[in-house]
């Protein structure tokens, strides 16, 4: 397997989390009612420091993918996340919805990010998760040309980083071709290892409201089934503070963690130090 974990380590977890704060209302559902915001204000000033607990007393360093909108408007609690030795990674500007975008607009955004990656956190990203969970054509060659090491927006796997290959043409009849692998490597998402459909209410877009005891034993459930079938793969979690932050639902993560914490052969680390074990097999 090209993925290389610690001596001992049988799987590999990452718990991401999409620190977005104001920006995914402002951005992805355009509304910017106090009560939105105030939303936004709870995962940075409720639930960032609920995770941040919680993981430092499990010994757990993730990675916060952070749109820079975050970095201005909440930079004591993004410097608290540095300085408890979490990866930050890149998420956008504003939470953008990169479809919608066009390709001078979206190279121009992915300018602004890696610039004030360089202000803010004093150094740019290795990693990139769309905020819109989504790519264009555009997105695939950004990545490669600015230099990323990882991305972790995309589905084409579960549980086993690989080298994603854009769609070049599209062809109803005659099938669709690829391009060539990407010079950055992907960490495989999944809605269903996600906290925000599941539980986050958005009237009219999202319903929410999942209990969230079903959730944890699908996560669980997926954890189990990459432990014994995929060695050397990974596991990545996706949760977001304003949502995980609840009382209910930081429990539940908790839970979470010390379950995966009690298989010894588990690393749970973030995902620079993932893809660092990265050996490509390439000829």
């Amino acid at each position: 397997m090209p993925l290389h974990l610690p001596e001992g380590k049988r799987l590999a977890v990452n718990i991401g989390v999409d620190f977005d704060a104001h920006s995914v209302w402002m951005g992805l559902f355009e509304r910017t009612s106090p009560l939105y915001l105030s939303r936004g204000e709870f995962g940075a000033e409720v639930g960032v420091p609920r995770l941040l607990d919680l993981f430092d007393r499990h010994d757990v360093r993730a990675t916060f993918f952070t749109p820079t909108h975050t970095m201005a408007t909440f930079p004591d609690r993004v410097a608290a996340v540095v300085d408890a030795g979490h990866e930050i990674a890149a998420h956008g500007c504003y939470h953008e919805f990169v479809p919608a975008l066009d390709a001078p607009e979206e190279r121009r955004l992915m300018e602004v990010t890696i610039g004030l990656h360089e202000k803010y956190i004093g150094r740019r990203p290795i990693g990139y998760r769309s905020p819109a969970s989504d790519f264009t054509d555009e997105t695939h060659r950004l990545l490669e040309e600015f230099g990323f090491g990882y991305d972790s927006s995309l589905m084409g796997r579960d549980f086993q980083p690989y080298r994603p290959r854009p769609v070049t043409t599209v062809d109803r009849e005659r099938g669709n071709t690829f391009g060539d692998p990407a010079s950055f490597l992907e960490f495989p998402v999944s809605w269903y290892l996600g906290d925000f459909p599941a539980t986050e209410y958005v009237p009219g877009a999202n319903p929410g409201f999942t209990p969230i005891e079903p959730l944890l034993t699908q996560w669980m459930e997926q954890f189990d089934y990459a432990y014994a079938n995929e060695p050397n793969g990974s596991v990545c979690l996706t949760v977001h503070p304003q949502c995980i932050g609840r009382a209910h639902h930081i429990m539940a993560l908790e839970r979470f963690v010390e379950y995966v914490g009690s298989h010894r052969d588990v690393w749970l680390a973030p995902l620079r130090d993932l893809a660092a074990r990265w050996e490509d097999t390439r000829t």
